[in-house]
């Protein structure tokens, strides 16, 4: 049976990135190594859109917002985050975890945060270090407004934090033109790798902020990991994760080839098909049309039915591997992902699947999930 990973992430790998992975170790501290990593690094600033250094972390993204925390903030200074969704909150957590006092900016789930909403905490907090907010919210498919928010918090001197895991290389985000200070990713969604690397981008502002922050850090430090990495040959202060080095090295060169803006346009379209074939089903996108990500579809399941039941006979009869929800929204939604390295095949075979599970589990006997996506699929991405 074909197997269709249709997650928001660990995404598919093309075949160029798999036999890249699959090279034999070579010395972490040798000039091989050093040039691939400087190569990598170069790709990676470009996809984030920024001359400043982008650093690479062994951990998933989640470690990258914690990297960017303790080195940004010190014991008890005020931070304002965005909470939309379950990442969101996560990422408040981790500022907590270090000390900081947390504004929460709540957004009900399935909702993109007002901007002015952030202007206001800012007003209330007129001394905040920092705001923290999720790009692509993965747990219900929305997509927040950084450039507007970027535009109100560079009129204070709070910096901008930006979990970009589930969008960058998939959603436009670009980090010197808007005035993102900090922007972390991880190498398992749009940008076509295995997990085990998270990327972190840093701007003067905050390079400036990290050497008078006084929360602790080791592995984490900025500066350490900065210290190694220098142009033309790079290293990491601490054994790297070198297979995933290498596939992300390859990743990054097939996104180049096929160019920035093409691969945005290519998400946008793929987005737009998956959401005419679950509307041609009868179901309900979760985010509105105007705040939806281009990276994954999260979808209400019809009323009385488990997300559970869904998934399990997607995966069983029919090689279909797509996401439950998360928090509030477990077992009321299930996730299409559509990032990365996802065929326009596999989105069909997801919606066929659908539309052949959903009559069997109780949901509607709808058709036409395919051709609503094709006609969308047959058009030139924009």
């Amino acid at each position: 049976m074909q197997r269709y990973l249709l997650l928001p992430g660990p995404t598919p790998l093309p075949d160029e990135v798999l036999a890249a992975g699959a090279r034999q170790m070579i010395n972490h501290r040798g000039p091989e190594f050093g040039r691939i990593l400087a190569e990598m690094l170069g790709a990676a600033r470009r996809v984030f859109m920024t001359r400043h250094p982008v650093l690479p972390f062994t951990a998933s993204g989640t470690g990258g917002l914690e990297a960017a925390i303790a080195n940004l903030c010190s014991p008890g200074d005020t931070v304002v985050a965005v909470c939309s969704g379950w990442f969101g909150d996560r990422f408040a957590d981790i500022a907590e975890a270090f000390g900081a006092q947390v504004l929460r900016v709540a957004v009900p789930w399935g909702e993109a945060v007002d901007p002015e909403a952030v202007r206001e905490a800012l007003r209330v907090a007129p001394g905040a270090r920092a705001v923290l907010v999720t790009h692509s919210e993965t747990s219900t498919g929305v997509r927040n407004d950084v450039a507007a928010i970027a535009a109100i918090v560079r009129q204070t001197p709070a910096l901008l934090v930006v979990d970009a895991v589930s969008s960058l290389g998939a959603i436009e985000l670009r980090a010197d033109e808007w005035g993102v200070d900090v922007v972390v990713t991880g190498s398992q969604k749009a940008l076509m790798a295995p997990p085990g690397l998270t990327l972190v981008s840093v701007s003067e502002r905050a390079w400036a902020a990290s050497e008078t922050a006084r929360l602790p850090r080791y592995y984490w430090s900025f500066a350490r990991m900065r210290k190694d990495l220098k142009d033309g040959e790079a290293f990491t202060p601490f054994t790297p994760a070198i297979g995933v080095i290498y596939a992300l090295h390859a990743g990054l060169r097939r996104l180049e080839a096929e160019g920035i803006a093409r691969v945005f346009a290519r998400h946008r379209r793929v987005a737009r098909a998956v959401r005419a074939g679950v509307r041609a089903l009868g179901l309900r996108p979760v985010a509105r049309d105007e705040d939806a990500s281009e990276a994954l579809t999260a979808v209400w399941m019809p009323d009385g039915l488990d997300a559970k039941a869904l998934l399990d006979r997607l995966r069983v009869e029919h090689g279909v591997v797509m996401a439950g929800g998360q928090g509030p929204m477990a077992g009321r939604v299930f996730r299409f992902g559509h990032l990365g390295y996802v065929s326009d095949e596999a989105v069909l075979a997801g919606l066929g699947a659908l539309e052949a599970v959903l009559p069997r589990i109780g949901g509607p006997a709808a058709r036409g999930a395919e051709d609503a996506a094709r006609e969308i699929l047959a058009t030139a991405p924009a």
